[in-house]
């Protein structure tokens, strides 16, 4: 064959081709790939506050310090990882520690919940009855539940507050839902040290809390109680010894665990014509003294905790007819935190000594999704406390995306 057939033989193949290949190409072009679906959600508050106590206005020469603030931007991400199994990342935007010792002195973010979580519906083929599973960063016994009826926009409730525990931790959670809405079990093992800090010792925590929803199937007194919820729970922690690795001069390491123990009861209802919660709580805390030395010995005291909180958010223009939502509400709250019902003190902390911490005002619903609040909020020493006084008056803000 001369080479002039062999060129018209190529090129009628290409031609022949030709059609074939755009084919292809527009079925490539037509494929969609399908990526796993992203859930993203956050929410930011701050707000701008009047200080107007003894204490904060001796450092500006009895002037009223006040202020704008961020408080918190919480992002959230969700994705699916197979079947059953999802993943959780929420990040915490916050103001940094103030000190002269902080590296950075701005907002900054850390993770706030990191988890993996996988879910068996419908257990033993009782419908209704979850078990879900959380390893990672994840939620404490308690504190997101509450959060549930208290706004955190406003403040952290009475158990973050004063430091019964974090409200996030590392560890492995269980969640069972129970059926015919009767309520959920959850429990965990955790570090113990929170979110802010890395584990420090060899011990872990291991909490349980029982939520129950008995009335919510029932339609009494027009359904405002089907959200009404008791939540016994506890904890019980240990944590590690300041001496457990021993020291030049000391008599040894210590090994034995330190107590952490908390417990407590919380009941709530959070129906929009009317939320409320009310909380007993005991926490029980071993803390170290001495050096360790044969002339300054190892001391072992505990503190034990006592705190009641109660609070109730209403919207009195919803009360005759639920189903004109009203924008308008009014808000309440008292905690009453004694920290040691152990102390003999006669200087200050004694036995009988508490503070009382007070907030009250009333907020409105800019958009379902955004809400101004006007607030008063106070910490007030009694019967010898040895804390001060602290009022502040606050326009706070929260949007929800």
């Amino acid at each position: 064959m001369s080479i002039a057939r062999r060129a018209l033989a190529g090129a009628a193949m290409l031609i022949l081709a030709a059609p074939a290949v755009t084919r292809a190409q527009d079925t490539a072009k037509t494929v969609k790939v399908v990526t796993p679906a992203l859930d993203f959600s956050g929410v930011i508050f701050g707000n701008y506050g009047y200080k107007t106590d003894s204490a904060a206005k001796a450092g500006l020469g009895g002037q009223n310090p006040n202020g704008f603030n961020i408080d918190r931007v919480y992002l959230t991400f969700r994705m699916p990882v197979g079947d059953h199994a999802s993943i959780r990342a929420t990040t915490d935007i916050f103001n940094g520690d103030q000190s002269s010792a902080s590296y950075y002195k701005g907002w900054t973010v850390r993770l706030k919940y990191g988890y993996l979580q996988y879910v068996l519906p419908d257990l033993g083929d009782v419908k209704g009855m979850n078990l879900t599973g959380h390893i990672g960063m994840l939620h404490t016994v308690l504190i997101d539940h509450e959060e549930l009826f208290w706004p955190r926009y406003l403040s952290q409730v009475a158990t973050d507050r004063n430091g019964f525990f974090s409200s996030a931790d590392l560890g492995v959670a269980g969640l069972l839902t129970l059926p015919n809405k009767w309520g959920e079990i959850y429990g965990t093992v955790v570090n113990g040290n929170g979110y802010t800090a890395a584990e420090s010792d060899r011990f872990k925590d291991f909490a349980l809390r029982v939520t129950f929803t008995p009335l919510a199937e029932q339609e009494m007194m027009d359904g405002y109680f089907k959200t009404f919820a008791i939540s016994p729970w506890f904890s019980k922690g240990y944590a590690g010894s300041k001496f457990a690795s021993g020291g030049t001069g000391q008599t040894g390491a210590v090994t034995d665990a330190l107590t952490k123990d908390r417990w407590g009861v919380f009941v709530g209802n959070r129906d929009r014509r009317l939320t409320f919660g009310a909380e007993y709580g005991n926490a029980k805390t071993a803390s170290e003294g001495g050096a360790n030395t044969f002339a300054n010995p190892r001391t072992v005291a505990e503190a034990n905790g006592q705190l009641i909180s109660a609070f109730a958010i209403v919207r009195p223009f919803e009360w005759a007819d639920a189903k004109q939502k009203s924008q308008f509400g009014v808000l309440g709250r008292i905690d009453q935190y004694k920290p040691n019902t152990n102390s003999s003190s006669t200087s200050t902390n004694t036995s009988s000594s508490y503070d009382r911490f007070i907030i009250g005002g009333v907020f409105w619903e800019l958009t379902p999704k955004v809400t101004l609040s006007l607030d008063y909020q106070g910490r007030t020493p009694q019967s010898g406390s040895s804390n001060v006084d602290q009022t502040t008056y606050f326009l706070h803000w929260v949007a929800n995306f």
